[in-house]
C-alpha cells in the first residue's frame, strides 16, 4: 500500500503531508491545535476503501513551517492547492473538522475547480459576538502560555487539552495531541486565530459543492454543526453517537465509513 511523507513549497515555506492509498485523493484538513497526526487512525482504513488519503499540516503546525505572521483561512485554503499542485492532482474530494473545515469550504469557494465534494466534520459557524468573545477567551489565553523552568506548562497544556475533551478515554491520542500543541508552542494560538477571524457562517451561503455535514453527538460544537444544517438544508447529514472532537481516534471505523460512504454515493 501506497504511505509516504513528503514536503512541498508553500505560501510561508515547507508544507509537510502525508499520502496513504491509491484510489480518489481525498484532502483531510485537522482541527486546531493539532496536525496531520489527527487522522493516524483514518488513514489506512481509508486506502483500504479506496482512497488516497492526505493529510496536511497547516502552517505552523506540524512539521510544516511556521508563519511570519498569523495566517488566515485563506492561506491554509491555498496551502492545500500548492500539495494538489506539487503532487499532480487536477481535483481532489476534501474534508475539514473545527478549523479544518472552514479551510476545507474555503478551498472550495476560493478554488472551485480543484475539488468534487465537500465534508464538514463539526463545522463551528460562531457568530460575530461569538467570535469576538473567543478572541477575548480561548485565543488570549493561548498567548500568554509561556516556558517555565520547572516544566509546569507541560502540566498546564495537558490540563488544557484534557478539559476542553470531556469524555475522552483514549490516552495514547490524548497525549499526541498534546504534543502537537507542545510543538506549535508560542503560535498555538495562530490556527484559532485564523478561525475567529473567518466568517463561516457569512461564508455557508458559498458553497457549491455537493456537501455532507458529518456530525457526533458528544462533540463539545455538536449544536454548532446542527446551525449549519439549518443555514444549509440541502447539505447532506450523517451523526454518529457519543465521540468527542477525538472522533477518529474513538471511532474510526464508524468514522471511515461515514466518509467513504459518501465519497462513493
Amino acid at each position: 500500500m501506497t504511505d509516504y511523507r513528503q514536503y512541498c513549497p508553500g505560501p510561508f515555506g515547507q508544507l509537510h503531508f502525508r499520502v496513504c492509498g491509491a484510489g480518489h485523493p481525498l484532502i483531510l484538513c485537522h482541527q486546531s491545535p493539532s496536525s496531520l497526526h489527527q487522522f493516524d487512525a483514518a488513514y489506512p482504513r481509508l486506502a483500504a476503501q479506496g482512497v488516497m488519503a492526505i493529510g496536511l499540516d497547516t502552517p505552523g503546525f506540524g512539521q510544516s513551517d511556521v508563519p511570519p505572521a498569523p495566517p488566515t483561512i485563506e492561506d491554509y485554503a491555498d496551502c492545500v492547492v500548492a500539495v494538489l499542485d506539487h503532487l499532480g492532482l487536477p481535483q481532489a474530494d476534501i474534508l475539514g473538522q473545527h478549523t479544518g473545515s472552514m479551510t476545507a469550504m474555503a478551498a472550495t469557494i476560493r478554488h472551485p475547480t480543484r475539488f468534487r465534494r465537500l465534508i464538514l466534520n463539526s463545522p463551528t459557524p460562531f457568530s460575530a459576538q461569538q467570535r469576538r468573545d473567543f478572541i477575548d477567551t480561548v485565543v488570549t489565553r493561548q498567548r500568554a502560555w509561556t516556558l517555565k523552568r520547572d516544566g509546569t506548562h507541560l502540566q498546564e497544556m495537558w490540563d488544557r487539552r484534557a478539559r476542553v475533551t470531556p469524555g475522552w478515554t483514549d490516552l495514547a491520542a490524548m497525549h499526541r495531541h498534546v504534543i502537537d500543541m507542545l510543538i506549535a508552542g508560542d503560535t498555538l494560538w495562530y490556527g484559532h486565530h485564523a478561525s475567529v477571524v473567518y466568517d463561516q457562517l457569512g461564508n455557508l451561503p458559498h458553497i457549491t459543492h455537493r456537501t455532507l455535514l458529518l456530525n457526533n453527538t458528544g462533540d463539545q460544537l455538536y449544536r454548532l454543526c446542527l446551525s449549519t444544517r439549518d443555514a444549509r438544508p440541502d447539505f447532506e447529514y450523517a451523526e454518529l453517537q457519543g465521540g468527542t472532537h477525538d472522533i477518529v481516534d474513538e471511532q474510526p471505523d464508524a468514522w471511515c465509513a461515514a466518509v467513504a460512504g459518501f465519497l462513493a454515493g
